[in-house]
């Protein structure tokens, strides 16, 4: 007679059972980690081009077509799977691996070891637990070179061992003897976490400046570097934690299944389409995955971009400016270039972003009006030149040194050290005045007096010998003394001087005018100041006495004498 025969649910993209002795159930912390560093390549793996029948469009395809033809359903035990079957023509895979599994749970809760049998009937091995019919192993549920009965002795020895560990499972003392395991595992990771969390983020940066070539030990001390060396610390902590729960979860049997049914629920949350692009559809996991490639694309061409000016550009002595250029041009052009491979290469069909690309466009003119002007100004300043790395510039009453030219605004370095961000298109739609353009040489005067009666001559040979003093002051151009005229109070000179770094002036200034001062004493070359002479003339016409009047003026006539003195 044919005997009803039983099946579990399954995944559909299950693959057929190796039937070789299976081993015992016994979870590892070295295959968990093995388990979920496999998953994690199997979802970083780059999809191949649009008709690549490898893409993840066509998974799901390879799946549909697997199931519906092989027609295969687990069985399992406490979220494992054992083996799968085939279906019958009486019943589908699904329906009869339910009730094989069915009773399966059955023989699991019994107090007493289960006693499986294979016994012939109707010719056809069939395999009996504690006396009651399990399943009839069929043609269809043979694999690889073993005939029928070889079959149903190998799948009857694998649900005796399992069965058996998922019993073990349920007793207390293996219970108490995971729990201590698991209070191990999470000592030791938290030392771990708090070891990571003691790391200093100096003894990375001398050790990637050591390992990486054309890193510099100093740049690693940005706060931008800060941060990205505390996110990847962060990030190790936290799949640390994960690995360390995930491997936890498996060490029981109903902790198992929950696992298996939050993964389940992210498995479809991740893998359900969001959005149709052409013909193709995209769930969130290809987003995340195509943002961490575009991620990795910019840092690979920063790395690259990196080395390029510090090992190349640096060492055939290209000026700053120039420098900027070619490294703005080769980083942009090699983020765009990655863009538009990556986009072909995970199928994405450049031509079906027409439209998106031109309704963007119109948005971006309207909205990002400011962001493209200053974008096609910083375009305009690195080809035109007129701004460039390391100049000394004055901008709205700022002076200071162009540090760096980015794709909106320039940086500029103050002398007090003060950063000040300014527009690219302010510096083509202001005055600028630029001290280093052509020529980073410049002029500046600074304004003597001295008392009437001194000698003209020796107060110029004065001022030659402090400028051509100084080593800063350059000799060509040489110094210049100029008698500009006749003040109120001094006769007024101005001595000019020049200088290869206009961003020293104001310090080598203060240094002339300390070193004049000094000169001007030593030679009793008198500096003045503002005297005002008061005439009194006729009589007061305050009604006064004469012995008064004649003491205020011996008090103003004794007062201009000691001013005078």
């Amino acid at each position: 007679m044919s005997s009803p025969n039983l099946v579990a649910m399954s995944d559909k993209n299950q693959s057929s059972w190796n039937f070789y002795p299976r081993p015992t159930f016994k979870s590892s912390p070295i295959g968990a980690v093995l388990g979920i560093l496999l998953c994690f390549l199997v979802l970083v793996t780059p999809l191949a081009a649009q008709n690549n029948p490898f893409s993840s469009e066509n998974m799901g395809k390879f799946a549909s077509y697997s199931t519906e033809t092989l027609a295969k359903a687990a069985i399992i035990i406490d979220a494992q799977e054992i083996f799968q079957i085939s279906g019958t023509e009486q019943l589908t895979a699904e329906k009869r691996a339910e009730i094989i599994n069915f009773e399966l749970q059955l023989a699991i809760k019994s107090p007493q070891s289960p006693e499986i049998e294979v016994k012939q009937v109707n010719d056809l091995p069939t395999i009996y637990i504690n006396n009651r019919y399990l399943m009839t192993v069929t043609s269809d549920d043979v694999t690889r070179s073993n005939n029928v009965q070889q079959q149903a002795n190998i799948l009857a020895n694998r649900l005796q061992e399992s069965i058996k560990q998922a019993q073990l499972a349920r007793t207390s003392r293996y219970i108490w003897q995971k729990a201590i395991l698991a209070l191990t595992v999470l000592v030791v990771v938290f030392a771990i976490d708090k070891t990571l969390s003691l790391v200093k983020r100096y003894a990375l940066s001398k050790v990637i400046a050591k390992l990486v070539p054309g890193i510099n030990f100093t740049r690693l001390k940005s706060p931008q570097l800060k941060l990205f060396f505390q996110t990847q610390l962060s990030v190790v902590r936290v799949g640390l934690w994960l690995a360390t729960f995930y491997w936890l979860s498996g060490l029981l049997p109903h902790s198992r299944q929950w696992r298996n049914q939050l993964f389940g629920l992210l498995r479809g949350s991740f893998l359900t389409p969001l959005f149709s692009l052409s013909d193709r559809s995209y769930s969130l996991i290809d987003l995340v995955i195509l943002g961490g490639f575009f991620w990795l694309l910019v840092v690979g061409t920063q790395t690259i971009t990196t080395l390029l000016r510090t090992k190349i550009l640096q060492q055939i002595r290209m000026s700053r400016g120039s420098q900027e250029i070619i490294f703005i041009i080769v980083r942009y052009g090699l983020i765009s270039l990655g863009t538009i491979i990556l986009l072909q290469v995970w199928g994405v069909n450049l031509s079906s972003l027409t439209i998106l690309g031109s309704a963007l466009g119109v948005g971006i003119g309207f909205g990002f009006q400011d962001i493209a002007k200053n974008f096609a100004s910083g375009v305009v300043l690195l080809f035109e030149r007129s701004v460039q790395i390391g100049d000394f510039i004055e901008v709205n009453g700022h002076r200071g040194t162009v540090e760096r030219i980015q794709a909106r605004s320039i940086i500029l370095k103050t002398l007090d050290n003060v950063s000040i961000v300014v527009p690219n298109s302010y510096l083509l739609a202001e005055e600028v005045i630029n001290w280093s353009h052509d020529s980073p040489i410049s002029r500046f005067a600074l304004p003597v007096g001295v008392a009437y009666g001194c000698n003209s001559e020796a107060v110029k040979d004065a001022l030659l010998e402090v400028a051509n003093g100084h080593p800063e002051v350059l000799n060509r151009p040489y110094p210049q003394v100029f008698f500009t005229g006749f003040g109120d109070s001094s006769l007024d000179f101005e001595l000019r001087v020049w200088l290869s770094d206009p961003s020293r002036q104001p310090i080598v200034k203060s240094e002339l005018y300390f070193q004049i001062e000094k000169v001007l004493r030593d030679r009793n070359i008198e500096i003045p100041f503002p005297q005002r002479d008061l005439h009194l003339r006729g009589n007061f016409p305050l009604g006064i006495s004469a012995e008064l009047e004649t003491a205020l003026l011996q008090w103003l006539k004794d007062s201009d004498n000691h001013i005078s003195n």
